[in-house]
């Protein structure tokens, strides 16, 4: 759905922002007020070409930008990765623009971002179908064909075609590595054995031995200063001949003792001494312990050394950076080694997985061509019935389908025949049918099956009378379950419309074009501007009443 289209300096549009709502929206105007630029903004961002005398008079540029909803799984097609890429995080739509520059360049933007004028046009494209020229590029192409008539066949269908879709990708994955396999199988007996030696040379090594390593050799290589430092502490505390510090704090508590009777805040003092010179024992006590455990260690650096040498060996031979790294690579060496264990032959295990994907794809294939053989006469006896109510009851309709190369889409290729007239050969629909019977055409296929937004510009050309209430008609029941632009001249289409626009062209220096959305009063108004202004109404009414 189209939600929001913005248009800046194009040709006589000034600037205007228009919001469009479900169901059937109308665009009306006097001719020559510029109800074409409506239609040629969207047709910018459909891809079509333009120089700088699309530009206004406002500005030295024209800007054409477009909100759009997307539907659930839009950029799954493989065309659309490049737009899928730039798609900023928890962007639900699609925000399509294009800009005119003063030398004639253009420039295309999803998201604000630059890209490929081709690539904003397929993408829109999926989303608006607009009638003229694009109508007949777009129902020129066989993958649209196909499109409708597996929305025609229904829901089920488009689930099986998006399944296939997967499964088609699976089955390329799956023949592409086979491939990498048997084109040499020896790589996989190299890969097997490096994975082997990888497991092995890691055997009995865990995560915190490297770390543990490392703080030993420092402790190591700082061991003389440990030795002097932890023994002038010790002697501090508790040498061997002299006073210490623990000695001291207990000739200090005996000197206040005996006067804790008589001086009883003297208490507290006396046993923080007597605390002290117990803790002062027992750290010197530690630290002489300390002292001399440290004769045994020097002559461990130098296999500390060696082990981690060996690590960093490791690292560099398996390609890895860290000590964690390695151990990680190995444990997923140990999970690939039981999975062939289990599997058995790469090769054959991968060919087997080819046959499966081949035969889920071959499956899928079947249904969706069985479905569109059983949907393919009723499609074109819709079709056919539509037309007839739109003016076209000689035109005749066919679905042709044949065979093709397997692809994503399955084995059917799908081309629309029309006969506009009796005796006249059946011919294809963006071939033979005028640019009034393409949007009619257009109209009928969206009517029988539904889809996209649907922008008309020349529904109503040499349509008036009965045939202009089957073609509002039509277009009514069509909005009941997809978004309408229609660009019309015709009271019977825009009276029925759920929301109204209105161009109307403004004099002045420069003239330039306002388009607005009608209240309902504004909308009477223009109806009755539309089916010929008050004074013919009255006299149609006289007319009426004499009869």
């Amino acid at each position: 759905m189209l939600r929001r289209l913005r248009i800046e300096n194009l040709v006589l549009v000034r600037e205007a922002e228009l919001s469009f709502g479900p169901g059937l929206n109308a665009v009306t105007g006097e001719t020559g007020a510029g109800k074409t630029i409506f239609a040629q903004a969207i047709g910018l961002l459909l891809g079509a070409k333009t120089d700088a005398s699309a530009i206004g008079s406002a500005g030295a540029e024209a800007y054409v930008e477009a909100e759009l909803d997307l539907p659930a799984g839009f950029f799954d097609e493989e065309e659309l990765s490049t737009l899928a890429d730039l798609r900023p995080e928890g962007e639900s739509g699609l925000v399509a623009a294009r800009r005119v520059f003063a030398d004639g360049r253009t420039r295309a933007y999803a998201w604000g971002r630059a890209v490929a004028r081709e690539d904003l046009a397929g993408a829109v494209e999926r989303l608006v179908a607009m009638s003229g020229q694009f109508e007949q590029r777009r129902l020129a192409r066989a993958s649209y064909q196909l499109d409708v008539l597996d929305s025609f066949c229904g829901t089920e269908q488009l689930a099986r075609r998006a399944e296939l879709r997967r499964a088609w990708s699976d089955l390329g994955a799956a023949r592409r590595h086979h491939e990498e396999l048997a084109r040499d199988a020896h790589a996989v007996d190299r890969r097997l054995a490096e994975l082997h030696a990888l497991v092995e040379a890691t055997e009995g090594m865990t995560p915190g031995d490297e770390d543990e390593l490392r703080t030993r050799r420092e402790r190591l290589r700082h061991l003389d200063e440990l030795l002097a430092g932890a023994s002038d502490a010790a002697l501090a505390l508790s040498p061997e001949e002299g006073e210490g510090a623990a000695l001291l704090a207990t000739r200090a508590e005996r000197a206040i003792a005996p006067f804790e009777r008589i001086a009883p805040e003297l208490g507290a003092s006396a046993e923080e001494l007597r605390d002290l010179a117990v803790r002062l024992g027992e750290v010197g006590s530690d630290l002489h312990r300390f002292v001399a455990g440290l004769d045994a260690e020097p002559a461990a650096l130098e296999g500390i050394e060696e082990r981690l040498q060996s690590f960093a060996d490791l690292q560099r031979r398996f390609g890895v950076s860290s000590y964690g790294e390695l151990l990680a690579r190995a444990e997923a060496a140990r999970e690939e080694l039981d999975r062939s264990a289990v599997d058995g032959d790469p090769v054959e295990t991968a060919a087997r997985a080819v046959a499966a994907a081949q035969e889920r794809v071959e499956e899928l294939a079947q249904a969706l061509a069985a479905d569109r053989r059983a949907n393919a006469s009723a499609l074109a006896d819709a079709v056919s019935a539509e037309l007839a109510s739109l003016g076209m009851g000689a035109g005749e309709f066919l679905v042709e389908l044949r065979e093709r190369e397997a692809g994503s889409t399955g084995t059917d290729a799908v081309a629309f025949l029309v006969r506009p007239n009796p005796g006249l050969p059946f011919g294809p629909v963006a071939e033979t049918a005028s640019g009034g019977e393409l949007s009619r055409v257009a109209l009928a296929l969206a009517a029988v099956a539904g889809g996209e937004t649907l922008v008309f510009d020349e529904i109503d050309a040499g349509v008036g009378g009965v045939t202009a209430h089957a073609v509002a008609a039509t277009l009514q029941r069509l909005a009941e379950r997809a978004q309408v632009l229609t660009i019309t001249h015709l009271p019977q289409i825009a009276s029925v419309a759920d929301t109204h626009f209105r161009v109307a062209k403004i004099p002045g220096d420069p003239t330039h074009t306002r388009i607005e959305e009608l209240d309902e009063l504004l909308r009477r108004e223009e109806l009755e501007r539309m089916a010929g202004g008050a004074e013919f109404i009255a006299t149609l009414g006289g007319q009426a009443a004499q009869a």
